[in-house]
């Protein structure tokens, strides 16, 4: 009996020391399996964390180089028939948000689109380097009055502007007093009078990656493309947006065709208050 107690206990002795063996193992292998998850997980993150963006310099030269050509052959139209990648501003992610959130919950926005009359043309008869001149001058009136009317400049190509603003009566004064300005600004005045044709519409877009698309979009280039030089240009949903006592005038012109957009379309000429 004692010897058979004495058997027991060994036997259960050595299981004992065989389960520890068999836990430790097991923590061991547990231990493994989570540093290997943490390095799947590592791994994971490194590849789904998008690439660091190169830097503005480097997108602008990029843009530069493939926009050049394609901006003085087509000006104003080439902001809607290019690519997006060809024609948007180098915009801070900072930028992006504040030009997505001038438009309304429901995505209505207006639009501001402008160029310089015959840029080509002036371009070949005054030279670059006055040209250059000639640009930074004209940007330099064209940013102070959109930033006084609260606009946000969505992108720029050549001599070429698409600005944003929430309020349509600011877009509205915003282009007259940049007509206004742009006789009396005393860089520009010396080569000569630069005439800048301005369209502007409201309408609902697609907003996305600091950029708006859609068919409104398209619109308001078409208005500034009907514009003369020294000319704001507004559709008829412009007209539906301005309050009656709205600081500007209206003068109606005859419907027209919109090249890309189907039937005719009521454009007005916006003029300063009387």
């Amino acid at each position: 009996m004692v010897i058979a107690l004495g058997v027991l206990c060994i036997g259960m002795f050595a299981v004992a020391i065989w389960l520890r063996q068999q836990n430790r193992g097991l923590e061991k292998q547990l231990v493994a399996a989570g540093e290997r998850i943490h390095e799947l997980e590592s791994d994971l993150d490194a590849a789904l964390r998008p690439p660091p963006p190169s830097s503005s310099a480097e997108r602008a030269v990029r843009r530069v180089l493939r926009t050049a050509s394609k901006v003085r052959e087509h000006g104003i139209t080439g902001l809607i028939q290019s690519t997006l990648e060809d024609v948007q501003t180098w915009a801070s992610a900072d930028e992006r948000a504040d030009i997505l959130n001038m438009a309304a919950s429901d995505g209505t926005v207006t639009l501001f689109f402008s160029d310089i009359e015959s840029s080509t043309q002036l371009n070949e008869q005054l030279g670059d380097a006055t040209w250059v001149k000639v640009l930074a001058a004209h940007d330099r009136v064209l940013r102070g009055r959109i930033a006084q009317y609260r606009g946000q400049v969505v992108k720029t190509a050549g001599d070429g502007f698409m600005v944003a603003f929430r309020d349509t009566e600011a877009a509205c004064r915003a282009a007259l007093d940049i007509q206004r300005d742009l006789p009396r600004d005393p860089a520009l005045r010396r080569h000569g009078r630069i005439q800048v044709r301005i369209g502007i519409h409201t309408g609902q877009v697609v907003a996305r990656d600091g950029d708006y698309f859609g068919r409104n979009v398209a619109m308001a280039a078409r208005v500034a493309d009907l514009a003369h030089g020294g000319e704001v240009l507004g559709s008829d949903a412009v007209r539906e947006a301005l309050d009656e006592d709205a600081a500007v005038e209206l003068a109606e012109m005859s419907s027209v065709e919109l090249r890309g957009l189907g039937g005719e379309h009521v454009v007005w000429q916006i003029l300063p208050p009387a």
